[in-house]
């Protein structure tokens, strides 16, 4: 695979290349190629879905659309939102784009490391991006009441938090964003990126979407393609109150939304049940591909709510050197972050994949890292069943100051996910049943 690769691209770069610019670089690596680069859901959509969109494929390729106002109010009956609250884009990073364009005027405060369209996007048109730097030493952890205080020393008129954040997938309980919220009320802005809240398990109810649809400044942002599993799809969405809500909406286009964007929507109703499954499978291929990085000698791994891992690499080995060799001689994509604001090359960050998949990255680490030499998957002992947890406590109605009674960044089992006990969190704002 060596030399068919634009390296100098790979390593310029803000953002990882496709997988598909990757196959079409070596076809013959295509097949074998496993993708721990890109997050998504290995087990959504099932396969009857591909089916569906296989038999339709002409019809959705010679035909155009439906509007975004029929497709989002499809999306809201699903989920049980008020349509004036929600708009649609051409996936998550079209909303980042047009938020900062028509909400953030001057500044915006956001932790580092993050997603890097939220530091690249404003820095783009103008704006003073303040960065206050999360710590490695406090595994990346965000201190609600240090971050308060760096905005208002640097006087940002906009605040963005990443929940859970990537690269670390680091969590902030549902009560603790609240607060945010509560102590930001003055700001123009406060930004809430829920794109892979769908996958957290530490407490039941973990979106804000609720409290954005009802507060004076904030934006709540999901993704469907991540959690879907369906990146090339691109689609996602925000929740704010009607004005906010309505001054986006009204800068879109009327078709940013493609044919095959609204036939997964009208699907999703049906594939409720299998989506919620695949949460639950994810969450244990997650605790068990930690468990089984935890063995390889020298990885730190720090513990995640979304469905990717941190890895920070022994010391004197380089991401770029992992990366490039993982890909040559094992056909394993990884993410080497050492392009990411607050990161260095010693840090990667790996997509859950299932267990047979994992093994393989096992074995070419080892390989890699120490010069096994040995391509045979290493054999890997599966982690000790997760341990029950209390039934957690929480709040039935936001903002009344119930919280979780359990750590959410401890190593518990998934909370069961079932239609009654808990809808799409991303959508649905998170909020419990009527009691």
């Amino acid at each position: 695979m060596a030399g068919s690769i634009d390296r100098g691209r790979m390593h310029a770069a803000a953002h990882s290349p496709s997988v598909l610019s990757l196959m079409r670089a070596v076809p013959e690596r295509s097949a074998d190629l496993v993708d721990f680069c890109v997050p998504g859901n290995p087990y959504f959509p099932p396969p009857e879905v591909f089916g569906i969109l296989e038999r339709d494929l002409a019809a959705l390729l010679r035909f155009r659309p439906s509007d975004a106002d029929t497709i989002t109010a499809e999306l809201c009956g699903v989920l049980g939102l008020n349509p004036q609250t929600v708009v649609m884009g051409n996936g998550s990073t079209e909303l980042i784009t047009w938020i900062d364009h028509l909400l953030v005027r001057e500044s915006l405060a956001i932790p580092i490391p993050t997603f890097g369209r939220w530091t690249d996007q404003p820095l783009e048109t103008g704006k003073r991006v303040d960065m206050y730097p999360l710590q490695e030493s406090q595994g990346f952890a965000l201190d609600v009441n240090a971050f308060v205080n760096f905005v208002r020393q640097r006087g940002s008129r906009v605040a963005v938090v990443c929940n859970p954040n990537n690269p670390d997938g680091g969590y902030l309980r549902r009560h603790e964003v609240i607060a945010l919220l509560d102590r930001l009320v003055d700001l123009d802005l406060v930004v809430v990126d829920e794109s892979f809240i769908d996958f957290v398990d530490a407490e039941p109810y973990a979106s804000v979407a609720g409290e954005a649809a009802i507060r004076p400044n904030v934006v709540v942002l999901k993704s469907l393609g991540k959690n879907f599993g369906l990146h090339g799809v691109r689609f996602g969405y925000m929740v704010a109150n009607p004005a906010l809500a309505a001054r986006v909406r009204g800068a879109l286009p009327t078709w940013n939304l493609n044919s095959f964007a609204e036939t997964v929507v009208f699907m999703t109703r049906r594939y409720l049940p299998e989506y919620l499954e695949s949460l639950r499978l994810l969450a244990l291929d997650r605790e068990s591909m930690h468990y089984q990085l935890t063995r390889v000698p020298g990885l730190t791994v720090f513990p995640s709510q979304g469905n990717f891992l941190l890895v920070r690499l022994p010391m004197g080995r380089d991401g770029v050197t992992l990366r490039d060799r993982l890909l040559d001689e094992h056909g394993l994509f990884v993410r080497e972050c050492g392009n990411k604001l607050g990161m260095t090359g010693q840090f990667v960050r790996l997509a859950v994949r299932p267990e047979g998949e994992v093994r393989r990255l096992v074995s070419g680490l080892y390989a890699v890292l120490y010069e096994s030499g040995d391509r045979t998957p290493v054999p890997v002992p599966l982690p000790p069943p997760p341990q029950p947890i209390p039934t957690p406590l929480y709040d039935p109605l936001p903002g009344n100051g119930q919280v979780s009674q359990y750590d959410p960044m401890a190593t518990v089992a998934p909370v069961p996910l079932y239609e009654g006990d808990r809808r799409f969190d991303m959508l649905s704002g998170g909020l419990p049943p009527s009691p």
